[in-house]
């Protein structure tokens, strides 16, 4: 009888399942050792709720922002016209978490992967035969020993925290925690202009809160195209927000009924509720990583290379815990890319200048291959053209006025390199970018195919035919 290889996976989110299906498929024994539920913090805690919330927003939104100029009245209301009932809005929130959790259980059961609820801890040395050893610690207290001949850690991250501004739940709240809250908050100040913080920001914002931004860079996700990043920040401003930037908070405290932030140059600002969205810190503490020879980064993250190999033979790891890029996306890549390099199928190493990336902000950002400062800092050439949506017929209709369409190629061949969407739905319209710069597809390309009409992707070929243009007037 032929022996079958082992495989341990410690950690049930996109890394860990995606990564229990492909090594299922190609025949091997599998185990999940999960503490929280299949699908891990993006399903139960991060990505699908806050995307649900962001879908209630939109509504509000999309509405509040365009219905006297597309001729909708309302029927003797003044003011604001709707309201969120924020109670029903988490619990529908809950409710598809749990659901799609349950799917993904039902998936990797019906796969004939093993499902082991508890905690994993990787055993210091490796087997005269090279297998791994993983303790298990059940929910109810009791220990159980894996042998595996690969194990890939998949343990994701939780909320960074202020030593001063400890989240209780109420009042202090960190990502995981808004859900519970049963009525929407009234002031609600948002700590940290990340992509976590502009999300929730612009969510509540839209909702009905009165919502200060408080920023300790000089403008809202400093670590984005500046461009978009720009036209977010003037949205916000323009709907009401309060933006505070270059101002780092100290401290977080509760005062009755409200909260205190202290800023570190001593200004207090007060509200209802405080959302601390300060980062996030990876889940490899007491686990026996270093023990067992997997090196990890100053920031507690699991180094790894590019096909999810740790420092320790037979280790692999995914997702969040290796600090690589923080989306359930390229999580799930990892996983995959472990389990075909670790049982013998073909793979291509991870490579992160084409995975695209989406910010569900109103307008949403979208983005794909190299960026804005990567052609500021000389690290390509590339020509750059950006095309304002107010240009596009669709976008009049709509109502649309913030957006565009940015797209990189090189000179001479005009091969796509990256592109930025900057509109409604961006997460839709990047995919043609991605197809581009996946595929090195020049401008000609994108410029030549057919767009309906009137729609918003027509503005990515119309964005491609003045690269082309350009080129052409380059050449002569």
């Amino acid at each position: 009888m032929e022996d079958v290889t082992r495989i341990v996976i410690i950690g049930g989110g996109p890394g860990g399942y995606e990564a229990a299906l492909v090594a299922a498929q190609l025949g091997a024994e599998v185990t999940v050792v999960d503490r929280d539920g299949l699908g891990g913090a993006s399903v139960l805690t991060d990505c699908v709720p806050s995307k649900t919330l962001i879908a209630t927003a939109e509504v509000m939104t999309s509405f509040d922002t365009s219905h006297d100029e597309l001729g909708i009245l309302l029927d003797g209301a003044e003011g604001r016209a709707l309201e969120v009932d924020l109670g029903k809005v988490n619990r529908r929130v809950k409710r598809l978490a749990l659901a799609q959790s349950q799917d993904i259980t039902g998936s990797v059961t019906r796969a004939g992967v093993t499902v082991l609820p508890g905690r994993g801890r990787l055993e210091p040395h490796q087997a005269p035969d090279g297998s791994r050893r993983v303790s298990v610690t059940h929910p109810d207290g009791a220990e159980v020993e894996l042998v595996a001949d690969a194990v890939l850690i998949a343990t994701g991250g939780h909320p960074r925290e202020i030593p001063d501004a400890r989240p209780d739940g109420e009042r202090i709240l960190n990502w995981t925690q808004v859900y519970d809250l049963g009525e929407l908050p009234e002031e609600l100040i948002v700590v940290g202009s990340g992509v976590t913080g502009a999300e929730f920001a612009g969510a509540y914002q839209a909702l009905g809160s009165r919502v200060t931004l408080v920023s300790s860079r000089d403008r809202v996700l400093p670590g984005e195209d500046p461009d978009a990043a720009a036209v977010l920040e003037d949205v916000f401003r323009r709907r009401g927000m309060n933006v505070m930037a270059r101002s780092r908070a100290a401290a977080a405290k509760r005062v009755g009924d409200r909260v205190e932030v202290t800023l570190a140059d001593g200004r207090v600002i007060s509200g209802t509720h405080c959302l601390m969205a300060v980062g996030a810190i990876p889940n490899t503490a007491g686990m026996g990583l270093e023990e067992a020879g997997v090196r990890l980064k100053d920031s507690g993250h699991i180094w790894t290379d590019r096909v999810s190999r740790t420092s320790a033979p037979g280790v692999y790891a995914a997702g969040d815990v290796t600090g690589v890029l923080a989306l359930a996306s390229v999580a799930a890549m990892q996983g995959r890319i472990a389990m075909y390099h670790f049982l013998g199928d073909a793979v291509a190493p991870l490579n992160l200048k084409t995975v695209s990336a989406n910010i569900f902000t109103d307008p949403e950002i979208a983005t794909v291959g190299y960026t804005q400062s990567d052609v500021d800092e000389g690290r390509i050439d590339a020509r750059v053209v950006k095309l304002p949506l107010l240009r596009n017929a669709r976008a009049k209709m709509q109502g649309v006025r913030d957006g565009f369409v940015k797209l990189f190629a090189r000179p001479g061949t005009g091969i796509i390199v990256g592109g930025v969407v900057v509109s409604p739905r961006a997460s839709e319209l990047i995919h043609p970018i991605s197809i581009a710069v996946d595929n090195s597809l020049t401008v000609e390309q994108i410029a030549k195919a057919f767009t309906v009409y009137p729609s918003l992707s027509g503005s990515l070929a119309e964005t491609a035919r003045q690269l082309q243009t350009s080129k052409v007037a380059e050449e002569r």
